[in-house]
């Protein structure tokens, strides 16, 4: 399909109809998947849960998730490679909904959110991804990973703390004043875990690192447990109670079940009482979650393009991801967007299709099943670990560092105040102010770029006494316009003409309009003759549309400038001969 149709293309399944009906799907292709599919399912699991867990919900809800919109979205997408469920860039946002309205809260909000998307979609917003410079992502995903690591540092040290203020700062005071509190059999099991996944990597072994990580940190924390030191796990730390009454510690081994997402429990563990206020809450996470999403889901679908030579449908994308987060929380799982890092294992395994994240999400189901019970011995303090790599996996510090370096001052202030927005205050707010902060010095970098040249001693004829010529270069929109023409309006009151050349102006908005119209009555007001030529197509189309006219002895137009320049000599050369 033509790349301007994956531009624009919206219908559902873009990515499984163009990889396996549009190209031959063979034995060979299948199996690759199959294998790909095996190996990220193996990694998702740990992670899912980790994630659910720094969301502020039991690690079930993260399996949940990658299962249910693991299978759905590359289902439903337009991404050949992504392979979606729970991820780190939305613990800063979910987290705080699931301390104020519990589960039900957050399923519903992830409703509102999947039906944002749905919107995005079918609005054809899939490519307004490219609108977001790269300062503001860098920002707000660099705000984003410090966040994650600081909430992780009560289990990495052990330290015993019942809640967790929701304002940054107040994090950071809470947790200096425990420091000295620290539980070192925990903190062993993380440092453990955390150099594992550092030194594995060496080995050079297709095994992911986090999972003899989490592996070696357990056989540790069973090991100080046994010699009387208690270690928190997910088993002492989460329990269940099934239907038909059975009770058990850790992940209810059971398969996700229908259930109403407003009629699960709120944060006090009974139901949410809804109001108004309560939805309208609800709604603005809902929106800060869709934005998060869509960033997330479609960067990862163009880094993927980058690595696989493929092209995604953007919109496409955003309708399965829609449809997803509209499903999977009336089977209990939270918010899920496509996850960079898992899609670029899948690729690297091998994967041929969207049917390699289908399989992903098949492969978590089976572990649920059946290593629910062996999960529930993963220590707490290895999972803080694991998301502690996660977070500076996805801070992209590199990028930050080089961007500091080498990026233009205004991209640097971008940078930073995004950054810290999101660490001190929130993501929408950060990536609100980041891309007006981007947009208002852009404005100024191209507003600076538009410039007057004086023309007049240039030509095969020096223009008469009393005549002028100058050429604009650059917009001359709102920013620059008022500016531009307030110089010539100087002009007018010392020179009787003014040819003016419009040759190298890209661009005439409304605010160029009516800067042109202010001097065109100065020059009318000063018996200044005004005359336009080489006016560009969209300019001209301006001048049209406004119905700026010829005003005999104030404003005429000529095609070039050497037409301009040729008729004044000749009529003043026939002023002198009579």
């Amino acid at each position: 399909m033509p790349h301007r149709a994956h531009l624009f293309s919206l219908r559902i399944g873009h990515a499984l109809r163009e990889a396996c009906i549009t190209e031959p799907y063979a034995g060979s292709r299948f199996t690759r998947d199959l294998l790909a599919g095996i190996t990220v399912g193996v990694i998702a699991i740990p992670l899912a849960m980790a994630l659910a867990i720094a969301s502020g919900v039991p690690p079930q809800y993260g399996l949940y998730t990658a299962i249910i919109a693991g299978f759905l979205i590359p289902l439903l997408g337009g991404s050949r490679f992504s392979i979606s469920g729970p991820t780190a860039a939305f613990v800063v946002i979910l987290y705080p909904i699931a301390q104020k309205y519990g589960l039900g809260g957050l399923l519903v909000a992830s409703v509102m959110a999947g039906g944002i998307l749905v919107l995005m979609a079918l609005l054809r917003l899939g490519r307004l991804i490219e609108y977001i410079p790269e300062a503001v992502t860098l920002g707000f995903t660099a705000g984003i990973a410090v966040v994650i690591a600081t909430l992780q540092i009560k289990d990495f040290l052990g330290l015993q703390l019942t809640q967790i203020p929701e304002h940054y700062l107040e994090k950071l005071w809470l947790l200096a004043q425990h420091l000295p509190d620290f539980y070192w059999p925990s903190f062993i099991v993380a440092a453990v875990t955390f150099v594992m996944m550092l030194l594995w990597p060496l080995l050079k072994l297709p095994v992911p690192p986090h999972l003899p990580a989490l592996i070696i940190g357990t056989l540790v924390a069973l090991l100080l447990n046994q010699t009387g030191f208690d270690v928190d796990t997910i088993g002492s730390r989460f329990s269940y109670t099934l239907a038909d009454g059975t009770s058990g510690l850790g992940i209810p081994p059971q398969l996700p079940h229908f259930e109403w997402p407003w009629l699960q429990a709120g944060a006090n563990g009974e139901a949410i009482q809804w109001s108004w206020r309560v939805l309208q809450d609800l709604l603005a996470a809902a929106f800060a979650i869709a934005m998060l999403g869509a960033i997330e889901s479609l960067l990862c679908a163009v880094v993927l393009d980058g690595m696989s030579g493929k092209r995604h449908s953007a919109n496409s994308e955003l309708l399965g991801q829609g449809i997803a987060n509209i499903i999977t929380p009336f089977f209990g799982g939270i918010t899920a967007t496509a996850a960079l890092a898992r899609s670029a294992a899948s690729i690297k395994a091998g994967a041929e299709s969207p049917v390699a994240g289908m399989i992903h999400a098949l492969v978590v189901l089976l572990g649920l099943v059946v290593l629910a019970p062996l999960l529930a011995y993963l220590p707490m303090p290895a999972m803080a670990a694991l998301l502690v790599m996660v977070a500076w996996g996805m801070s992209e510090a590199h990028k930050a560092v080089h961007l500091l370096k080498t990026a233009p001052r205004g991209d640097i202030w971008v940078f930073i105040t995004c950054f810290a927005l999101t660490v001190v205050f929130d993501m929408v707010i950060a990536i609100t102010a980041g891309i007006v902060l981007a947009a208002l010095l852009f404005m100024k970098e191209i507003a600076a770029m538009t410039h007057v040249d004086d023309l007049s001693g240039e030509g095969d004829k020096p223009l008469p006494e009393n005549w002028r010529a100058f050429s604009i270069s650059g917009p001359l929109f709102f920013a620059a316009a008022d500016r531009v023409f307030g110089e010539l309006s100087t002009l007018c009151s010392a020179q009787q003409h003014i040819i003016l050349s419009l040759k190298e102006v890209s661009l005439l908005d409304a605010g160029g309009l009516s800067a042109l119209d202010k001097l065109i009555t100065k020059c009318e007001k000063n018996n200044t003759e005004l005359i336009l030529t080489d006016i560009p197509k969209q300019p001209l189309s301006t001048l049209a549309h406004a119905h700026i006219k010829p005003i005999k002895g104030v404003l005429r137009f000529y095609l070039t400038l050497d037409e301009a320049r040729k008729a004044v000599v000749s009529e003043l050369q026939a002023e002198r001969d009579q």
